[in-house]
């Protein structure tokens, strides 16, 4: 990996320029930190590009603004490289633009030289058993979007305040980040831009138990020290782990041994179990964490209404399937836990655009250091010319945001790469339509564009209506509430 990296920084460090008069043209698709790395990456690497990115949202900034937790401020301050980067000359910034509808993946092919796909994973993985579709349960990634305003699930009918127990399956850092939010004072959420709607639903949720569930024990949690401290350290929060599953076996010892991470996380977890009272106090919100359990069926009330009312779990045992990799398996022992919510964190899933090679079963497009390949067979002489892909699309819904940034250079360092060998010497001589053209064709179709500076009248009103409410800003989250600021 440090080898890849290093390429990638080497062919980055080179100020390429073109041997056209012409700018080669260049359309990034996501305005995630996937996207704006990339394009910050190219506009540094070429004098001669001019990038676009196209969003389908009016907003930019992606999981930076609809993922990260309302009460993580400082994650959020990358926002302004990134503003800076939509600011920069050679760069333009178009928002309300879907690939797929507003215009093809072939007819971008047209306009541009190159074309890199950054739009991330905007679906859910499922898991494929029975009950997934009964009433009170939803994505992480649903209820994440709920919370922090995004426009597509200001509506999710939340069941807050109809039970007080939610079961969370997952352990990662998006399961805390989740779990926090639910358990979190109000009052301290509050001063946060957490979205106006689920600010309002949680003051009066009735929700005071939640259960963290995971397949693996403790020494496997996802989730960083970092996160885990933060969910443990709630005011007034009783935490129930159950001594037994912090036993540990020789296996999970060198685990351990061999990660500091997961050795940091599996001490809080240890710490936390040893510490505070043995039963929670009347009324005092709890957090259980629940190891060695994965979901068979999902459970119907009694009256039949649809509406999940508990788990069916199996109990599970860690089993070795070779190459120091060891996997959760049943042991046909089962157990349920009551709960009237379930929130499934269980990964991102991308989703494929026509024309696009696509690995369904990994969730990737195929592809070699973001060089789109034909199709899934890795042969890497069936290229798509002046196709690439940065971010959760080329490499599954990993990392933080950080990671796209070695992973913007590594693409971006692969279309120097083939500019210099020729590979795309016949685009980058020829003049191509580009921005002209884009803004053309979506004229001609009447889609609405949402240019950078009309996103800064709606961050202005956002920072405005927040400031009256001793809020960082106040999110909208309808279409027609940002559509109609962006033109104010």
């Amino acid at each position: 990996m440090k080898m890849v990296i290093f390429q990638a920084r080497t062919w980055l460090s080179r100020r390429f320029s073109s041997v056209s008069s012409h700018p080669l043209r260049v359309c990034v698709v996501g305005s995630g930190p996937a996207g704006f790395y990339t394009a910050e990456k190219m506009l540094k690497a070429h004098q001669g590009a001019q990038v676009d990115i196209i969003d389908r949202l009016p907003t930019p900034f992606g999981l930076v603004r609809s993922g990260v937790a309302p009460d993580h401020p400082e994650t959020k301050i990358v926002v302004n490289q990134f503003s800076r980067a939509a600011q920069h000359e050679r760069c333009s910034f178009f928002g309300n633009v879907t690939l797929g509808s507003s215009l093809s993946l072939a007819e971008l092919r047209e306009l541009y030289h190159v074309v890199v796909l950054a739009y991330g994973a905007e679906s859910d993985r499922v898991l494929g058993i029975p009950g997934e579709d009964l009433i009170g349960i939803h994505s992480a990634r649903e209820f994440v979007w709920w919370y922090n305003g995004h426009p597509d699930c200001k509506n999710l009918d939340l069941e807050l305040k109809n039970t007080d127990t939610a079961v969370i399956l997952g352990q990662g850092n998006v399961a805390l980040d989740v779990a926090r939010i639910l358990l979190r004072p109000a009052t301290e959420l509050a001063t946060t831009d957490i979205a106006s709607h689920a600010l309002a639903a949680l003051e009066e949720s009735s929700i005071r138990k939640v259960y963290l569930v995971g397949r693996r024990g403790p020494v496997q949690a996802a989730c960083t020290a970092k996160e885990l401290r933060e969910v443990l350290g709630i005011k007034d929060l009783y935490i129930q782990i159950r001594e037994a599953d912090l036993l540990k076996t020789s296996k999970d010892e060198e685990e351990i041994k061999n990660n500091r991470i997961q050795r940091r996380v599996y001490e809080l977890l240890s710490k936390a179990a040893t510490t505070g009272h043995s039963y929670p106090r009347s009324g005092q919100r709890e957090l259980h964490f629940v190891f060695f359990r994965k979901p068979d069926i999902f459970l119907d009330s009694d009256e039949g209404r649809g509406h999940v009312s508990g788990v069916h779990f199996e109990k599970t045992v860690l089993k070795d399937v070779g190459g120091g990799k060891r996997v959760a398996v049943g042991t046909g022992q089962f157990d349920d836990l009551q709960c009237g919510m379930v929130l499934k964190s269980i990964g991102y899933k991308s989703v494929p655009v026509v024309g696009l090679p696509f690995d369904h079963q990994k969730g990737v497009v195929p592809n070699i250091r973001g060089r789109v390949l034909h199709n899934t067979s890795e042969d890497p002489t069936l290229l798509e010319e002046g196709l690439y892909v940065c971010g959760w699309l080329k490499r599954g819904p990993t990392g933080i945001i950080a990671t796209n940034l070695y992973c913007a250079e590594e693409t971006v360092a692969s279309i120097l790469e083939d500019l210099d060998k020729g590979v795309l010497a016949t685009k980058s001589i020829s003049p191509k339509p580009g921005r002209e053209g884009l803004l053309h064709l979506l004229d001609n179709r009447n889609v609405r564009v949402v240019p950078f500076n009309a996103w800064e009248k709606i961050d202005s009103t956002e920072r405005r209506v927040g400031s009256l409410k001793n809020k960082p800003r106040e999110k909208l989250a309808t279409w027609e509430e940002l559509l109609k600021a962006a033109t104010e």
